[in-house]
């Protein structure tokens, strides 16, 4: 797999640049209901491009590295930042 392939099938699943794997699945399911043969039409060939972009991105999920440095944590979750930076201030945090 190269970067253009990743780059197509992330197209073809209509995902922006950052996307969970729950966010993958979704859009996946999505168009599978609504490309898949059995809902009506002769779009056989759409699902299958469907199928093989879902499964190049697991694959890449799969083998992919996730970071569990603090600063990668505090990216994904704003909201800790904010609960670490005002947490023991008495007008935002606790009291």
């Amino acid at each position: 797999m190269d970067f253009s392939e990743l780059h197509e099938a992330q197209q073809l699943l209509e995902l922006g640049d950052r996307a969970s794997l729950k966010e993958i699945k979704e859009r996946y399911r999505e168009l599978a209901r609504r490309h898949h043969p059995d809902a009506g039409g002769e779009q056989s060939a759409r699902m299958q491009e469907i199928n093989a972009a879902y499964a190049l991105l697991l694959a890449y999920l799969k083998d992919y590295r996730f970071s569990f440095a603090e600063e990668e944590f505090y990216e994904q979750q704003p909201e800790e930042r904010l609960r670490q930076q005002f947490g023991d201030d008495p007008l935002w945090g606790n009291k």
